[in-house]
């Protein structure tokens, strides 16, 4: 039978036998994996089906059946990745949409990292051990010549007693005050340490509420880092501590290696500090005390301690109220009955300091002082300079200490007379400091009688006397530098004119006379009647005349004299912040130490030194780098500051300074003395050494230590800065110059233009101006339309050591000081202004 006759073969059966049959067929060759061969549709013949028919057909599927599931999956489609992320099932941005097995198995996964590694950390660490942490150790000072000072701690500070013999009731206050969950807790505080790791992510301190366990963990770290490494060590070490000891062992480590102050470690050398007896011994109100200085000793020790801050009055105030709420507090935990509570009224009586008394006569203040660069220096705490290990060598000079010693007692013994006058020779206070000029270290200082003689506070390096007359030379060389509104943006000559008569009218900036305030025009008073008539300001300076001051620092401007006094070394915090006529004449309150170092700074013809006490440092044997002396900067030009030491040369040889005269050799010097002689001052120098001496009457225990009139102190009315003052200053620098060779000061050059203020007297011959009879202020005068120069930015550091609490000023330079880069030559003294502001020759 032909093709053509064949009949077309017989549909098989349907149903799911010829599906089944349709699966079990061959694929075609050549079509893609995944897809069916097609066969010929039933009853027709077999026709092979194109490619490209069959892929459309496959993608038309594909979307119908994704259409009607409507959920994004893709079928068919696997992944041998080990996380399936981003998702190769799903399309779209539900690619990225994790799935709830990859969710919980992260989950589950951080959890176990964490969970074993904490494990390990834990396991790893040890625990404190409270006798290692009270291994003593001494801090040694030096004098400059490399021999010992002084040893100060040790090993009677710091004595490891058990649980037992802590009483109770120390027992009760601590844990009120620090911790009042201790016996509960798990050794912990999670928000603490989330706290800290946040200040520490923000570049902050580590330090943040903690549990008495942290504490006494942290105790154990002998070295100052603040680390987030060593904050979670000490979570580790907590931890461990929380569920490895008992309550009592932890609660007596933390009191046997605390820090109470007074150089005192540990519970019983607290004890014996600040009460005499052992710690068993303790009352409950004692008790409350020392839970009280744990809070900060720096704060809350009554002694005092470092800072602005910290004095004894503000300590002790601090430490009266800490102790009478941590009392209260006990009652309010149930740690203590109100019946109880109600006999501790009165504050506890502490013995005098034992460090006080092996640090007596001068040593306590050198100590003091050397300790207080060093921690401003390296950034350590009271707390870890007492834990010891230093060798401090610092730039005092025995034979000149003992030099200043003897020249402020010997002059007190001849002086004052307690007994024949307590109601004036008492309470006179003395302080002194020396600075090398070529340098900035500071050689000696006086700071009191000693801490042995329970005075506390250091005379050469308090803030709070005002400096008197001693301020003018600052008034004086901003005028020089920046000159006035009469000299059209020139510096003045020293023989420019001032009005010096008693009870002057000052003016201000726009030649309106001031006003007092009963709103009357204000009259500057002088120390002496006398009227002077116009002087120059030589002639003001040597008298001392309070009045051309007053006005020419109007004429200069205040924040110019500011600037020309910070840069030549007085801290900015210790000046009268006032735009008042008396702040020309003294009202700021700069240490001895400030004083001598800023008229160091003239005597070095305008380079700055930042005073300094420390020239090396040792800790553990080891060498710490940041005791290199200060670099020198120049606050002013030369010629100013040679100018203003001739000025100060003719105060000593011809004005208010001539005791200094006794002296021998060239000086120059200035006196002070402020309104009801409640301080006098002499501040001098010669090439080699700048010295301070500053006399003042206040009770040095008192609350306020309200400065006292010094009016018939000595049997004499008044006291000025030219005489006990320059007495020492005179006594001591004899001996501290002796075998010293004699040097002369630079030569000054005639600099400025010779600017009169208004109503002087015109100046002859004058083809410009007519003389004015009158004082008032001309009113064809205006201020000048020539800005003063402009400091260039830099100068001195604006955080130094010696400096304790500081905000540093980005900008370096304060607005108004001179440029401290460049020294520039004289200025010619030729040319005289009147008081119109025209210029005259002559």
């Amino acid at each position: 039978m032909s093709e053509h006759r064949r009949k077309p073969p017989q549909q098989q059966g349907g149903g799911r036998a010829a599906a089944r049959r349709a699966a079990q067929q061959r694929p075609v060759r050549g079509s893609a994996p995944g897809r069916e061969a097609p066969t010929a549709p039933p009853g027709g013949p077999y026709t092979a089906q194109s490619a490209h028919d069959s892929r459309a057909g496959a993608r038309r599927g594909s979307r119908g059946a994704g259409a009607n599931r409507g959920d994004g999956k893709v079928p068919g489609r696997k992944d041998k990745r080990l996380i399936n992320y981003p998702r190769s099932d799903r399309e779209g941005w539900k690619r990225f949409l994790p799935s709830w097995k990859l969710v919980g198995g992260t989950a589950l996964g951080f959890f176990a990292i964490i969970t074993a590694g904490s494990g390990i950390g834990i396991a790893m660490v040890g625990t404190p051990d409270a006798n290692k942490a009270a291994e003593a150790q001494n801090n040694v000072f030096y004098w400059a010549d490399g021999t010992q000072m002084v040893a100060t701690g040790g090993s009677t500070n710091r004595q490891i007693v058990p649980i037992d013999k802590i009483p109770r009731s120390m027992q009760n206050a601590v844990i009120s005050a620090e911790n009042e969950s201790f016996d509960t807790d798990s050794g912990v505080d999670p928000m603490g340490i989330a706290r800290a790791v946040v200040n520490m992510a923000k570049g902050g301190s580590t330090q943040g509420g903690s549990t008495i366990t942290q504490q006494y963990v942290k105790n154990t770290f002998l070295d100052s880092d603040q680390t987030l490494k060593r904050k979670v060590t000490e979570l580790f070490i907590s931890i461990k501590l929380g569920v490895t000891a008992e309550k009592d062992t932890i609660l007596a480590g933390y009191l046997n290696t605390a820090y109470y102050g007074r150089d005192a470690y540990g519970i019983q050398a607290a004890s014996r500090a600040y009460f005499n007896k052992d710690c068993d011994k303790l009352t409950p109100s004692e008790g409350a005390f020392l839970a009280s200085v744990l809070k900060g000793p720096n704060l809350y020790n009554p002694d005092g301690g470092i800072g602005a801050a910290a004095t004894p009055e503000a300590n002790t105030k601090r430490a009266k109220s800490r102790w009478a709420w941590v009392l209260d507090r006990e009652v309010a935990v149930h740690r203590m009955d109100q019946a109880e509570r109600d006999k501790y009224r009165e504050f506890p009586q502490l013995v005098d300091s034992a460090q006080a008394r092996s640090l007596g006569g001068q040593t306590g203040y050198l100590v003091e002082t050397a300790k207080q660069y060093v921690m401003k220096a390296k950034g350590i705490t009271a707390e870890q300079m007492a834990l010891g290990g230093y060798q401090i060598t610092t730039t005092f000079q025995k034979p000149k200490v003992d030099a200043l010693v003897k020249a402020v007692e010997d002059t007190r013994n001849g002086f004052l007379d307690e007994k024949a006058r307590p109601d004036y020779d008492t309470f006179v206070q003395f302080g002194a400091a020396s600075v090398d000029v070529k340098t900035g270290a500071v050689v000696a200082l006086y700071g009191g009688p000693g801490w042995d003689k329970k005075h506390f506070t250091n005379n050469a390096n308090t803030i709070g006397v005002p400096v008197g007359s001693t301020w003018k030379p600052f008034v004086l060389a901003a005028a020089l530098e920046y000159g006035t509104q009469n000299s059209h943006g020139q510096g003045i000559s020293v023989n420019s004119k001032y009005n010096g008569n008693d009870l002057t009218v000052i003016n201000n900036r726009d030649g309106k006379p001031l006003r007092s305030a009963d709103g009357k025009p204000f009259k500057q008073k002088n120390e002496s009647p006398t009227q002077y008539g116009y002087v120059t300001l030589n002639e003001a300076m040597e008298k001392s005349i309070n009045t051309p001051f007053a006005q020419l620092v109007f004429d200069v401007g205040h924040d110019k004299v500011r600037g020309v006094a910070e840069a030549s070394g007085i801290l900015k915090e210790s000046m009268d912040p006032t735009d008042n006529a008396s702040f020309a004449l003294g009202t700021s309150t700069p240490s001895a130490i400030r004083m001598a170092d800023a008229y160091g700074t003239f005597a070095d013809s305008g380079t700055h030194h930042e005073p300094f006490s420390v020239t090396k440092v040792l800790k553990d044997g080891k060498e710490l780098s940041g005791f290199e002396a200060p670099k020198a900067q120049r606050a002013m030009d030369n010629s100013i500051a040679d100018t203003i030491t001739k000025v100060l040369r003719n105060v000593v040889e011809n004005g208010t300074g001539t005791k200094a005269k006794k002296l021998g050799r060239p000086a120059a010097g200035k006196t002070g003395t402020t309104d009801q002689n409640k301080s006098a001052w002499f501040v001098g120098y010669t090439p080699q050494l700048s010295t301070a001496v500053t006399l003042f009457r206040n009770d040095p225990n008192s609350a306020d230590k309200k400065l006292m009139s010094m009016n018939r102190v000595g049997g004499v009315d008044s006291i000025h800065g030219g005489d006990i003052p320059a007495v020492i200053w005179t006594e001591y620098m004899k001996e501290a110059l002796k075998g010293s060779p004699e040097k002369e000061f630079p030569e000054a050059d005639d600099i400025g233009v010779t600017a009169d203020a208004a109503g002087a007297p015109t100046p002859t011959p004058t083809p410009v101006v007519s003389p004015s009879p009158t004082v008032s202020p001309s009113p064809e005068i205006s201020p000048s339309p020539t800005v003063s120069p402009s400091p260039s930015p830099g100068g001195k550091p604006s955080c130094n050591p010696w400096k304790l609490y500081c905000d540093p000023d980005p900008s370096g330079t304060p607005t108004g000081k001179p440029s401290p880069t460049k020294s520039r030559p004289g200025r010619p003294g030729n040319t005289v202004w009147g008081p119109s502001g025209a210029a005259d020759t002559g």
